[in-house]
């Protein structure tokens, strides 16, 4: 029978993850299991993708707030004042990293960017910034001038006014706090010469600029615990860049190199099952809320690892530009034969055919992530395992 099924994505269930666990074993046993439960086989070409949350709690990859507070002020120097800027607002992924960073200096100054942080939550809305005639390409703007103007604003999601929240975190660490809001990373040297900025995706930017300003010390969060601290769990390539709050004293950091993770659940399954799996560690996905305006994507990547068949970008043809043009003439099986012919002759690299146009060109790893961010959830689902099937498939198979 003809197949009617494309892409399919399967959340898979598996034990609770605890530092120290066989994970590799683990998501290979579960996949198994759940291939047997549903009554489906894997395929060459499948995808089995794990979250980087139960990846970085096997390898036990966790950070206190002391731990943070001591690479602060190694790195500033206990009686600094610094510069944060460009935080993203929120509790989950930077209040706790806040805490740390406070409780390793002296003085705080905490640069917003406004009217909405790098991942899209907002502090005012742009419809607010033109009623008061504010620029937000050039005005810096201080907290009396900002609560002026817009009063208390609350996230429309949390409930958070993060300005006061944020204010509150540095001053119960134990050091001082001023709140400016600009856009221009160097409106900050007019306070402090040193600087950890905390973008995410713009970081290295934001670095060049500050330090062809004259900014005398500068890092990222990619900078802080990128080595262990006292025993700590710390992330070479990342530091504190993908982290989420564990406990209200531990960061979970972003999974360390886990290469070799991936490759041995797909020598696994190919022992097991004789299938060529592709495998692949996923955070984030890369997609934006129409009405939150929110981007999911608080991570530095989306995959930090993954096998060599999900490298590069989608090579496609747009059916409906083939059906509307090429053969517009056609219809029914004519018009089926005709575009299959076209499937199976198509170039390797389609860039620049106008019969490829509309069609994503984003990285595979980015665009299969987002699937498996949205099946399995950040909530109770229970699935940080995600199998696809067919996703390589076309209309011809």
């Amino acid at each position: 029978m003809e197949r009617k099924i494309g892409t399919v994505s399967r959340g898979v269930r598996c034990p609770i993850i605890r530092e120290g666990d066989a994970l590799a074993d683990i998501v290979v046993t579960s996949v198994l299991e759940a291939a047997q439960s549903e009554g489906f086989e894997l395929r060459d070409r499948d995808i089995v993708a794990v979250t980087e949350s139960v990846v970085a709690r096997s390898q036990g990859n966790y950070a206190s707030v002391a731990a943070i507070a001591k690479d602060v002020e190694q790195k500033f120097g206990k009686d600094a004042t610094i510069g944060v800027i460009f935080p993203i607002l929120s509790r989950n992924r930077f209040a706790i990293c806040l805490k740390g960073i406070a409780a390793g200096v002296k003085k705080v100054v905490l640069m917003l960017s406004y009217p909405s942080d790098e991942v899209g939550n907002e502090l005012v809305s742009f419809d607010q910034l033109d009623e008061h005639g504010i620029n937000p390409y050039s005005d810096v703007l201080t907290l009396e001038t900002y609560r002026k103007l817009f009063g208390e604003n609350k996230h429309p999601f949390t409930g958070i006014d993060y300005v006061a929240y944020y204010s509150s975190v540095i001053e119960e660490a134990g050091a001082e706090v001023e709140v400016v809001f600009a856009n221009d990373p160097k409106a900050i040297l007019q306070y402090t010469k040193n600087v950890l900025t905390c973008d995410i995706h713009t970081r290295a930017r934001t670095k060049r600029l500050l330090k062809a300003a004259g900014a005398e010390k500068v890092f990222g969060m990619d900078d802080i615990m990128n080595a262990s601290i006292e025993g700590s769990g710390y992330n070479e390539k990342y530091g504190l860049l993908g982290s989420n709050k564990a406990t209200e004293d531990t960061v979970k950091l972003f999974p360390k190199e886990c290469q070799d993770f991936v490759l041995d659940i797909q020598k696994q399954l190919l022992d097991k099952t004789g299938k060529h799996v592709e495998v692949m560690v996923y955070g984030d996905g890369a997609f934006k809320d129409p009405i939150g305006k929110i981007w999911e994507l608080a991570d530095p990547v989306v995959s930090p690892a993954y096998t060599e068949g999900l490298e590069g970008t989608p090579n496609e043809l747009k059916l409906k530009y083939l059906a509307d043009n090429d053969f517009a003439e056609l219809s029914g099986e004519a018009l089926q034969k005709a575009i299959k012919e076209s499937i199976q002759k198509k170039d390797n690299d389609l860039k620049g055919n106008m019969a490829s146009q509309g069609t994503t060109p984003r990285k595979l790893t980015d665009l299969i992530g987002s699937l498996c961010d949205l099946t399995s959830g950040s909530g109770d689902k229970g699935t940080p395992i995600i199998l696809i099937q067919g996703y390589f498939d076309n209309f011809t198979n």
